[in-house]
């Protein structure tokens, strides 16, 4: 198992997306609230090094944040 010990893996998970111009973005500050075409009920995507590998929901726990993971999505052909 050593040899896993040094793999390092960007995990990203989408709760959703949203667009505004870069003028907008520029003028963000701390706090900034940016509204989402999701919500809180919504499923999210996990993302491993920009490449979708599941699909799940947040569960929040006391004062912790988690993702429940609920499907596995396939991996590419060219990535087995």
């Amino acid at each position: 198992m050593s040899t896993f010990d040094k793999v390092a893996v960007d995990i990203t998970v989408v709760l959703g997306t949203t667009s505004m111009p870069i003028h907008q973005v520029l003028r963000l500050g701390r706090g900034a609230i940016i509204e989402l075409d999701a919500s809180e009920n919504d499923g999210v995507n996990v993302l491993a090094n920009g490449l979708p590998v599941a699909k799940g929901t947040v569960a929040v726990n006391g004062n912790r944040i988690a993702v429940e993971i609920g499907q596995l999505l396939p991996r590419p052909p060219d990535m087995r």
